[in-house]
């Protein structure tokens, strides 16, 4: 196996573990008795814990090596899978969930690093490729996950079991992974908790901008439907899987568009895009333009996150130190949004709401000069920063 495959394939695993664990929530809520607002909290956690577990994978992956600290976090990663439903008592569920957001962060920096130095190893982009493929694990594991939950299977026994499977599978593909090349006593050590530089902190602006429109989108898109056009059901679950199947189709096209225009007029055409959709969504009053409205949405902001964690990559003291710092601010875009996008909501109206995410989206465009590649040393490849 390749190692753009193997890297490929665990991004697919990563994302597969998410979106198990996504289907399985209403029978974690029923067994435990969890009140909506406890659950909320409790769904706060792994956002809290990624925050503080980012900034502690590049020290990881020095001390072990990013293919070692690569195999070892997503075998953690997938392990954990199996133990939200086994919480005893809804107390339990707050230290699991923290543990398995600090799991989860620190995971998705080391394979991002890791892709960030295949990438510049290939000397073509990569990573938008890599996140589709873990928007088709998340899809595919969370299809399963609704045929267990639909037939009555107990979450026990489904998340056991894919944990199992998943944790296998993640074993095998970790062989395929590229190797680490040189010495770390040639490289100096990762700094601990450090605020980022001002180029990670530019890098960061779009990538807050690109989560806050998607992380929004994605988790308001079936309620905003309802609310706004009186669509039943169905039709806002089709807002919500348009939204996120326009997402996964952008990114596996993502590498070969930012071979023919570069990350500027990517992200630049994104913005755009995501700002059309967004009009779409606030003007239009009835299902079909919404949902049209989400899928722009979706294409718009799709590339903007794989983009600024392969420019922070390379624009870092070292890649795992770059996706880190860029990450911690995409993932606290990630825990606000959808909060902000309901206060909002709740205080003016649904429209009002993202009408303020259209004009989130369309700073995009503006700020995509950020993305501008810088000049490489001779001899060296850098892509996408």
């Amino acid at each position: 196996m390749s190692h753009h495959r193997a890297i490929a394939a665990v991004f697919a695993v990563h994302g597969a573990v998410a979106g198990s664990l996504a289907t399985r929530l209403p029978w974690i809520q029923e067994h435990l008795h969890l009140g909506p607002a406890t659950l909320g909290l409790v769904l706060l956690c792994p956002s809290i814990g990624a925050f503080v577990g980012m900034p502690l994978a590049s020290r990881l992956a020095y001390r072990l090596g990013g293919r070692a600290a690569t195999r070892l976090l997503l075998a953690l990663w997938c392990a954990v899978l199996a133990v939200p439903a086994l919480a005893p008592a809804p107390a339990f569920l707050f230290p699991i969930f923290l543990t398995f957001g600090v799991l989860a962060g620190m995971c998705d920096v080391v394979i991002n690093a890791h892709a960030v130095v295949l990438e510049r190893r290939l000397g073509r982009p990569i990573i938008s490729g890599l996140h589709g493929m873990w928007c088709v694990g998340s899809l595919a594991a969370g299809g399963l996950g609704a045929l267990a939950a639909q037939a009555g299977i107990d979450a026990r026994l489904h998340l056991g079991a894919t944990s199992l499977g998943l944790l296998a599978l993640g074993a095998w593909l970790g062989r395929g992974l590229l190797p680490d090349s040189g010495t770390r006593a040639d490289q100096p050590a990762p700094r601990r908790f450090v605020l980022p530089s001002r180029a990670i902190a530019a890098i960061g602006v779009i990538g807050f901008c690109g989560t806050f429109a998607e992380g929004a989108s994605a988790n308001w898109a079936a309620v905003y439907v309802t609310k706004v056009t009186h669509a039943g059901p169905g039709v806002a679950a089709a807002a919500f899987t348009t939204f996120m199947l326009s997402m996964a189709c952008a990114r596996l096209a993502g590498d070969r568009i930012l071979r023919l225009t570069g990350p500027v007029v990517a992200v630049r055409t994104g913005g755009i895009l995501a700002a059309a959709g967004g009009v779409l969504v606030v003007a239009g009053r009835v299902p079909w333009l919404c949902v049209l409205g989400f899928a722009l949405l979706g294409l718009g902001v799709a590339v903007i996150v794989p983009l600024v964690f392969a420019a922070a990559g390379n624009a870092g003291p070292s890649p795992g130190e770059g996706v880190a710092g860029v990450a911690t601010i995409t993932y606290l875009s990630g825990l606000i949004a959808p909060a902000v996008t309901g206060w909002v909501a709740g205080g003016l109206s649904y429209p009002a709401a993202f009408a303020m995410i259209t004009g989130v989206a369309a700073l995009l465009a503006l700020l995509a000069p950020v993305l501008r590649p810088q000049p490489a040393a001779r001899g060296e490849v850098r892509v996408g920063a």
